[in-house]
This record gives C-alpha cells, sequence and structure tokens, in this order.
C-alpha cells in the first residue's frame, strides 16, 4: 500500500491528529497544487487542479493538527470529486 493509500485510509477514519502536513501531501499525490496569491491571506490557503474543484483550508496554528470540521469537509470534497 503507497502513501496515498494511507492517507485516504487513515483520513476516512477521521482521526483526531490528521495534521496540515498530512493534509497536503495526500492532496498533492491527488494532482492539486498549494497556490496561496492574491486570492487567499495569512493561513489561508488554495490547493487548485485543472481537473477538480479547488480546496480551501486554514492552516492551523499554533498546532499541527486540522479541526475536526475541516477534515470532514475535506472527506465531502474529495467524495464529491470522486477522489476517496
Amino acid at each position: 500500500m503507497g502513501q496515498k493509500e494511507k492517507l485516504i485510509q487513515r483520513l476516512k477514519s477521521k482521526p483526531k491528529d490528521f495534521t496540515y502536513d498530512e493534509a497536503e501531501a495526500l492532496l498533492k499525490n491527488l494532482g492539486y497544487i498549494l497556490s496561496n496569491k492574491d486570492r487567499t491571506s495569512g493561513s489561508r490557503v488554495i490547493f487548485e487542479s485543472e481537473e477538480h474543484g479547488d480546496i480551501l483550508l486554514h492552516k492551523p496554528h499554533p498546532q499541527k493538527e486540522l479541526k475536526v470540521y475541516q477534515i470532514k469537509q475535506l472527506i465531502d470534497i474529495l467524495e464529491q470529486e470522486e477522489l476517496i
């Protein structure tokens, strides 16, 4: 099982310790590109994809873990795009 499959499996289990770095790695493996130009500011980042809709995430600080609602939103978006 590759890194992408492990991250998908971990995300779907809705862990409370899923980090922003893990989300970034998963999205990059799914073909998204990190962009924080113009349309975002501060800790907000956009992951862009030519084939799928853009994903806006708030980079957590000072902790590294995503909030529970962010994990649920990420799962919903990726399921709607039929990526997981």
